[in-house]
């Protein structure tokens, strides 16, 4: 199955954000794309963390789901939404919630983001708590690819990555491919965005896309970028390092049943 790692820059006007993810999207499946990946906040990356609020939707209605629904049943592509703002329980915050949608249009599966950021290097500072609520449910849903392939997919975002007990979860569960769509700060990224990603990979014997934000917005805000696409080994199949684009590669289902077979440490675990 081919999947796409969307990566973007996106800035503080909807519109604009949504018109760039549909020419990422389209690109994706001219490449043979089944399976596309947004980054987290790709519909808005704003100066002020409040300004999700202003575009929050109720889940199963509004302008950015109804755009993403088009978007897979248009090009026949399963699509996860990197994360959009949901409507939450109280009015001031809401979830950052990954949605996955097969080609017909219809969403088949909701992640709230469980850990939220916080940062403080007396340079930079982030606390994501500040408008977000947290997620408490890990979430796994099924897709068939052409070749009538069953994968289990595991979803997570950007943070949530730190946190190796939500992958072994996944892994306990047969998950085979974990998303991790996101929005790393240049800082962080720099310093430990592929060691996790790879680690989490190795760990879970299961293939890992993620779409990143990449580059210098409007707002200011610097990302990493790095969008990757992780083998069972642990070894880089696909990545472009900054900037918006497409990064697309093979999973073959052959080689995470070898990678499992000749090392089966997912049978060996002893603690829970």
């Amino acid at each position: 199955m081919k999947v796409a790692a969307i990566q973007m820059v996106s800035t503080g006007e909807l519109q604009d954000n949504l018109r760039v993810a549909g020419e990422l999207l389209a690109q994706a499946a001219v490449q043979g794309a089944e399976l596309a990946v947004l980054p987290e906040y790709f519909c808005l990356i704003g100066p002020r963390d409040a300004d999700k609020l202003a575009i929050q939707e109720a889940f199963g209605e509004g302008p950015i789901q109804d755009f993403i629904a088009g978007r897979a049943r248009a090009l026949g592509l399963w699509i996860v939404a990197g994360t959009l703002p949901l409507s939450a329980n109280e009015p001031d915050h809401v979830f950052n919630s990954s949605l996955a949608y097969n080609p017909q249009g219809e969403c088949v599966a909701r992640y709230d983001k469980i850990h939220l950021f916080r940062f403080d290097n007396g340079v930079e500072s982030y606390d994501e708590s500040r408008v977000l609520e947290r997620g408490h449910t890990p979430t796994v849903f099924s897709l068939a690819s052409a070749d009538g392939h069953a994968w289990t997919v595991g979803m997570s975002v950007c943070y949530d990555m730190r946190f190796a007990e939500l992958y072994r979860d996944y892994a306990r569960r047969g998950v085979d491919l974990l998303l991790a769509p996101s929005a790393f700060t240049h800082t962080t990224g720099e310093a430990h965005w592929e060691v996790l990603l790879r680690a989490r990979a190795i760990e879970n014997l299961a293939f890992v896309a993620a779409a990143a934000q990449g580059g210098v917005h409007p707002s200011g805000r610097r990302t990493w970028g790095q969008s990757l696409l992780i083998d069972p080994w642990g070894r880089v199949l696909a990545q472009q390092a900054q900037g918006p684009g497409v990064v697309i590669a093979e999973l073959d289902p052959a080689l995470l049943l070898q990678c499992r077979t000749q090392l089966p440490a997912l049978q060996h675990r002893v603690l829970a």
